[in-house]
């Protein structure tokens, strides 16, 4: 007969067994998801344009955020970071994305919002290349699951340009 210690081994590795298993195709359930999501950014005002001391152009925007991923929760999600990045190009870069504003999304009934915002990070440039820069708002989100891999994707909104001169 076997041992106290061998039983307790046995269904301690078959309990182990069957949670990996179990996690395994609960990330692969995500893979049948096909979200459908739809957002909006708006740039209400740009409140100044201004050449710091140190020569960097720096810009703020007045935002409207709009958004809803509500089809992004699935029963294997926790939560949904979220952000609203500029996109442009200089000379020096082939993109440079500066993040504008950020925030977690908990459950599905937070997933549907609409923000009206300051850009909660500075929007500055490493250098004078932003006046009359065309530039993208994207908006960018990380879904983090209970179990398996992180999944992201993004929105891009295109046609917005800074002004020629500063103010």
């Amino acid at each position: 007969m076997h041992s106290f210690g061998y039983r307790a081994n046995a269904v301690l590795t078959f309990g182990v067994t069957m949670l990996a298993v179990m996690c395994t195709l609960a990330s692969l359930s995500d893979n049948f998801n096909t979200p459908t999501t739809s957002a909006e950014v708006k740039i209400l005002n740009i409140n100044w344009f201004q050449k710091q001391a140190n020569g960097n152009d720096e810009v703020s925007l007045t935002l409207n955020v709009s958004a809803d991923l509500s089809s992004l929760f699935t029963w294997n999600t926790k939560q949904v970071f979220v952000f609203v990045a500029a996109e442009y190009e200089t000379p020096q870069n082939a993109l440079n994305q500066v993040s504008l504003w950020d925030g977690i999304i908990p459950s599905k009934e937070h997933a549907r919002f609409w923000i009206h915002t300051t850009n909660k990070y500075r929007f500055v440039d490493q250098g004078s290349n932003l006046k009359g820069k065309d530039f993208n708002l994207t908006l960018h989100w990380h879904i983090m699951p209970k179990t398996g891999k992180m999944f992201a994707d993004k929105i891009v909104m295109t046609g917005y340009r800074l002004p020629e001169e500063y103010r």
